[in-house]
C-alpha cells in the first residue's frame, strides 16, 4: 500500500512553507506521496478573505510542481467540509490502495479543539504535527491535548506509523520556513489576480 501524507489548507496563497514541511514529512514519515487538499472554504476562516477555489488550486499546483505532491480539491468532490468527514470517506475509499497520515502545523494544533469533532479525526487517522517554533511550546499546551498527550509518540518511531493503534500523534520536530499565507496577502494584496488558472494548470 502507498503511504500517504495528507495536508489539507486553503491554500490562499501557497507558499513554500507548504512545499517545506510537505518534504520534511516525505522524509520523515517515509511517505510515498502528499496530497494537498485544498479547501472549498475553511469553516473557521473569513469567506471575504478567500480567493476563487481555481486560483488557490492554480497556486497551489504551481508551488508544488516538481516534487512527489498531487494537489486536488477532493473535498468538493466528496461533498465533506469538515476534516473527520473527509478523512473518514479517504479511508473509506482507498482502504485497500493507501495508507493516509493526517498533517497539521502546530499552529493548527493550538486550534484544534475548534474543529468538528476533532477527536473523531484522531481515531480515524493518524496525526503529524509539523512542530513551527514560534507555536512549539503552546502546540504542546494546546487545549486538545489534554486528551491527545496519553497517544503522543516518540519521534524516532514517525516511520513505523502504519503499526500505531489510534489515537496516535507525532511531533515533527523539523527546521522551519517562517513564511506565512497572512503576511504574503498582506504585502500582496493583488497576489489573487496574477494567480488565475491557465491551460498549464
Amino acid at each position: 500500500m502507498s503511504r500517504i501524507g495528507i495536508l489539507g489548507g486553503s491554500f490562499n496563497p501557497a507558499h513554500v512553507g507548504h512545499r517545506h514541511i510537505s518534504l520534511q514529512a516525505l522524509k520523515r514519515l517515509q511517505l510515498d506521496e502528499i496530497w494537498w487538499l485544498v479547501s472549498p472554504q475553511n469553516p473557521l476562516k473569513d469567506r471575504a478573505e478567500m480567493a476563487p477555489l481555481s486560483v488557490r488550486h492554480a497556486s497551489a499546483r504551481r508551488m508544488a510542481r516538481g516534487a512527489p505532491i498531487r494537489v486536488t480539491t477532493l473535498e468538493t468532490e466528496l461533498g465533506t467540509r469538515y476534516s473527520v468527514d473527509t478523512a473518514k470517506a479517504l479511508r473509506q475509499r482507498y482502504r485497500r490502495r493507501h495508507r493516509f497520515i493526517w498533517l497539521i502545523g502546530s499552529d493548527n494544533l493550538v486550534e484544534l479543539h475548534r474543529w468538528r469533532d476533532w477527536r473523531s479525526l484522531a481515531r480515524t487517522l493518524p496525526i503529524a504535527v509539523m512542530a513551527r517554533p514560534a507555536y512549539l511550546g503552546a502546540a504542546r499546551r494546546a487545549r486538545a491535548m489534554g486528551w491527545l498527550r496519553r497517544f503522543v509518540k516518540s519521534e524516532s518511531r514517525a516511520k513505523t506509523w502504519t503499526e500505531w493503534s489510534l489515537p496516535a500523534i507525532v511531533f515533527l520536530n523539523i527546521p522551519t520556513d517562517p513564511t506565512s499565507a497572512t503576511a504574503l496577502r498582506a504585502t500582496d494584496p493583488d497576489w489573487a489576480a496574477r494567480h488565475l488558472p491557465t491551460e498549464k494548470d
